[in-house]
């Protein structure tokens, strides 16, 4: 972790190492000190793998619906591995659905993934957080 630099709850950070590398992520539980399993700080994010995709006036509402679809992730990952951000995301359903335990089984994974998605996507149609809907260009 850098120096002088902390991670909040609702922030959104963006992952800098593994699969999901350049991802936009929004921070929902942080373990400062660690845990007995994984012993160094670390936090529960939730983020986007795959982005909706541009759209535009002329489009029909059918097109529409499937381009703003938003996929999710959930994962649990190193301090050292996040950037943090200077935005943060308001979502009173996330820190609810998301918990440690959410990770031993693969039903409630999916349960979790399908509550975010929800989530997601309905702030993606509002219009807010614009940034955050939108992929790195790196």
């Amino acid at each position: 972790m850098i120096p002088g630099v902390h991670i909040y709850i609702i922030q959104v950070a963006i992952v800098l190492q593994g699969r999901q590398a350049g991802k936009k992520v929004v921070v929902i539980k942080q373990v400062d000190e660690g845990t007995k399993e994984r012993p160094y700080p670390h936090a529960v994010v939730a983020g986007i793998e795959r982005y909706p995709r541009k759209v535009t006036r002329r489009m029909g509402q059918k097109k529409l619906a499937l381009r703003s679809k938003v996929k999710p992730f959930i994962k649990v990952i190193n301090y050292s591995h996040l950037f943090p951000t200077r935005y943060a995301l308001e979502l009173e359903g996330l820190k609810g659905s998301v918990a440690h335990d959410t990770f031993k089984e693969p039903s409630q994974r999916e349960d979790a993934k399908k509550t975010i998605k929800k989530l997601l996507e309905e702030r993606y149609l509002g219009g807010k957080n614009k940034w955050f809907f939108q992929p790195l260009r790196f």
